[in-house]
């Protein structure tokens, strides 16, 4: 089930929060397990069993380590975080890298082993990184064990993040497991956000994602076609996740979490560095605070601190699917912020003027639209293909169909650019300008706007059976 369907907008989303807000705050855990439980069983009945043993098994360990280090056994709770994070590694190679590991295994042998064909369990990227940072965060001494199973529970299957994300670490919201107060504030906050998230779904991504299908496709494309589907998907994948992540954050705050945000502006950076403290910030911050730091990040000199980042690098690219264009994606950022943090940063003086701050977002965009061409393409010849076209080699610099895409796609284009942006600063003045008596007003636009938005938003789900979710496969 997804966000952006009808069974979810028109069935599934109304029943849970009617019997949310009616039942009391002390059933309130179970009601969103039960559903949550529901809502992940309605695409993935059989491996909603796997997500179970995992919640158990976290849930346990915990429960151990906590036991452990109380009594001062620091050796066997040491032991037990290990068996964790071996059984979570274990059952997430399982699944997303076996098929992967025997076709590599063919290809450099020849051996001609069978591949398994396992299917890939939805979320199962997100919950087990979920669960991972619960058990470490109780080894370190961050947040006691949650001797509340229900609660628990609750917090891994918790729908609006289960099977996308954001990565919603348990000392996040350990205190509102509990202790959460739902107000109208919240609600209205939230369906708010969760308004804006599926527009730039199902408005945006949606009919640019269309672009990008049609050019990758064809069978022949000029130079400027590969680089106006480069624009297209990098378009999509950003208003396809970050609209995702604002539809959880505002389900969220609609039962009263508070997730951290997910994406701030990504395409504003005016470097490399920034781009991935903007982009999907919850699987940076995992990976910097559970892989990079431990490994001992840029503290034990810069020879270490390469090997550091192109581990970590590589990690987050095999995260993101098993497939040699993600290894190749995750190292190519790695290289990147090598050549950013040990040399560019020495060689050039950073200096807040117009020229370094147009150079920056050009230099940066054009390598984050290739970047995202080796994240698409799964087939390592046809990346090839499309990376020469991008290049000119081989195939006409422009030609009539890019002339066309262009013109039914320039004006969607220019919305998506303007959308990109954070205009917040523009209206600062203005919004300073407001009065007291102006909050009302503010609150009747705001309304009008999100039911506009949603009736836009439910107009395009009806007349458009093209609604793919780009994060789904991870």
């Amino acid at each position: 089930m997804v966000f952006s369907s009808f069974v979810f907008l028109f069935v599934f989303l109304p029943l849970v929060l009617v019997l949310y807000f009616l039942c009391p705050p002390k059933l309130r855990n179970p009601v969103l397990l039960v559903f949550s439980l529901v809502f992940y069983a309605w695409g993935e009945p059989v491996y909603v069993l796997i997500m179970l043993f995992s919640t158990v098994f976290d849930y346990t360990n915990g429960r151990l380590i906590a036991h452990f280090a109380k009594r001062g056994k620091s050796g066997w709770a040491k032991l037990v975080l290990v068996i964790d994070l071996c059984g979570n590694l274990g059952i997430l190679g399982f699944f997303k890298y076996t098929d992967f590991l025997i076709e590599t295994v063919n290809s450099i042998t020849g051996a001609g082993m069978s591949l398994l064909y396992i299917a890939l369990p939805i979320g199962i990227s997100f919950y087990t990184f979920q669960t991972m940072s619960y058990t470490i965060d109780v080894y370190r001494g961050v947040v006691p064990a949650q001797k509340n199973f229900l609660d628990f529970a609750t917090y891994v299957v918790l729908f609006p993040q289960l099977i996308a994300g954001p990565i919603v670490q348990y000392k996040t919201i350990a205190d509102e497991l509990s202790g959460r107060r739902t107000t109208l504030e919240d609600f209205s906050k939230g369906a708010f956000r969760f308004s804006v998230g599926l527009a730039k779904k199902v408005i945006l991504a949606n009919q640019i994602g269309s672009l990008w299908s049609a050019i990758s496709e064809s069978a022949q494309i000029s130079a400027a076609s590969a680089w106006l589907g480069a624009v297209a998907y990098t378009f999509q994948i950003y208003f396809d996740f970050s609209g995702y992540s604002d539809m959880a954050i505002g389900l969220g705050q609609i039962f009263g979490f508070h997730f951290l945000e997910n994406f701030r502006y990504p395409y504003m950076s005016k470097s490399i560095t920034e781009f991935w403290r903007r982009w999907h910030i919850s699987l940076s911050s995992w990976f910097r605070e559970y892989v990079y730091i431990p490994l001992g990040g840029n503290r034990k000199g810069w020879r270490r601190q390469i090997v550091n980042l192109l581990i970590v690098w590589l990690l987050t690219g095999l995260w993101h699917g098993a497939s040699w264009n993600f290894v190749l994606w995750g190292l190519y950022y790695g290289l990147l912020l090598i050549l950013e943090k040990l040399i560019f940063s020495h060689v050039f003086q950073r200096r807040e003027t117009l020229a370094a701050s147009v150079f920056g977002h050009i230099y940066t965009m054009l390598l984050v639209i290739l970047g995202w061409v080796l994240f698409a393409q799964t087939d390592m010849g046809k990346l090839a293909e499309y990376l020469k076209a991008m290049f000119g080699i081989g195939v006409p610099l422009w030609d009539s169909d890019f002339l066309y895409y262009l013109s039914c796609n320039g004006l969607l284009l220019a919305v998506l650019f303007v959308c990109s942006l954070d205009l917040r600063p523009l209206l600062k003045g203005r919004l300073k300008s407001w009065t007291v008596e102006d909050t009302a007003a503010s609150d009747i636009v705001k309304t009008i706007a999100m039911v506009g938005l949603l009736l836009v938003s439910f107009a395009f789900l009806v007349g458009d059976s093209y609604n793919p979710f780009l994060y789904f496969r991870f």
